[in-house]
């Protein structure tokens, strides 16, 4: 393995994705096949689910495993439904394998659901943004498999977001959906430690029976910089979109576009009574939106789409100047924030939001952040599974 200073240099210098030398846990089938072997099997997986380019679900099929039911998060079992699309219950075409939506009338299995089952394995590509509903799901399946008393298998992948740990950490008022645990916006965790750290702090209570197994990443540190081989969910279409995720979706509980319905969501912001900023785009929509905010209408704002991921990688932190900036230049304050509240959730609390009308300084609101951080980051330290 390349010492981790070499790894950033080669990433920086050479422009050179290090996914090649990372082995996930979907791919260490040696570390996991025999927890499956003669077990009836449910799998909580979508389109990034895959093994050497071949979804989990036919290399196990290949294998011999019987699996029962597929589970879908947000996005769909193929990765190809929009953002808050509500989605139904549906049968895989290839295999005839029931697949269940839990991003539709329901986010939590059902008792019935899991009841034929022994063990539910979870293979979806994180983000490592607490707002990114994959770990939401995580921690409902992984929650009902304890309750019900069945095994609980993740096949670890590294987190392109999980060299830092930043932002304000969700207090237990603002829980739902898009913060589903006492975690910072950049949580610096994979799934796989993520799962740990759900038992370890009790925030899911194990019945008899449960067991959780973690599948390992192999040559992998918080440090690595992984290029995510297929785009994880439709709006987040490269590597740079994946590394401004957290500081842009903030965004999402503003009135300003992140760019939904054009070729670089969040990679642009903007708003069609914005008078700042040298870009404009006109959301139209695509597959990734059909409804995007401000269709059709010229957006005036910020590009960053030509900011390099090596910048925003080595920045390590939640950066605040662009949302500090659009709301200072703002011309209509009082409607910048959603009157439903979505920010608050999104920020975990409603502090950012006072923080950002009272007009602190990025200084002082990071400040605020830092003791509840403090206590985090060492909680943080008793899950992790791979080096710093």
């Amino acid at each position: 393995m390349y010492p981790i200073r070499l790894c950033i240099l080669l990433m920086l210098f050479c422009g050179g994705s290090l996914r090649a030398q990372v082995r996930t846990g979907a791919e260490r089938a040696e570390a996991y096949l025999h927890l499956l072997k003669g077990r009836r099997v449910g799998l909580l997986v979508n389109h990034s689910a895959q093994v050497g380019g071949t979804h989990l679900l036919d290399t196990l099929l290949s294998q011999g495993i019987n699996v029962v039911r597929v589970f879908a998060p947000e996005h769909g079992f193929r990765g190809m439904a929009e953002a808050g699309k509500k989605l139904d219950n549906e049968t895989d075409p290839r295999t005839g394998i029931p697949i269940i939506s839990l991003y539709g009338k329901k986010l939590k299995p059902a008792e019935a659901d899991l009841a034929d089952l022994d063990i539910v394995v979870f293979d979806i590509q994180d983000v490592g943004a607490r707002f990114y509903t994959y770990i939401s799901s995580l921690f409902y399946m992984e929650e009902a498999c304890a309750r019900n008393g069945k095994a609980f298998l993740v096949l670890d992948r590294p987190n392109p977001n999980g060299h830092y740990v930043d932002g304000p950490v969700l207090e237990p008022d603002k829980t739902s959906f898009v913060g589903i645990a006492p975690l910072p916006v950049v949580h610096g965790c994979t799934v796989g430690e993520l799962a740990n750290m759900f038992v370890g702090e009790g925030w899911i209570r194990p019945g008899p029976g449960f067991a959780l197994h973690v599948a390992r990443c192999e040559r992998y540190t918080h440090q690595t910089y992984y290029e995510l081989p297929i785009k994880p969910s439709p709006n987040l279409p490269n590597m740079r979109s994946v590394l401004l995720y957290p500081a842009l979706c903030l965004f999402e509980g503003t009135v300003v576009s992140v760019g939904r319905g054009t070729d670089q969501p969040f990679q642009y912001i903007g708003h069609p009574k914005y008078k700042r900023g040298s870009h404009q785009f006109v959301p139209t929509p695509n597959s990734g939106a059909q409804q995007p905010m401000y269709s059709g209408l010229a957006c005036r704002g910020y590009d960053y789409s030509d900011w390099s991921e090596a910048h925003i990688f080595k920045q390590k932190k939640l950066d605040l100047k662009p949302l500090l900036q659009f709301y200072r230049h703002f011309p209509d304050k009082r409607n910048f924030f959603l009157n439903n509240g979505f920010f608050d959730l999104l920020a975990g609390n409603d502090k950012l939001r006072r923080q950002i009308q009272q007009g602190l300084s990025e200084a002082d609101i990071r400040a605020s952040w830092q003791p509840s951080l403090s206590r985090y980051k060492q909680l943080r330290s008793r899950y992790l599974l791979y080096p710093e």
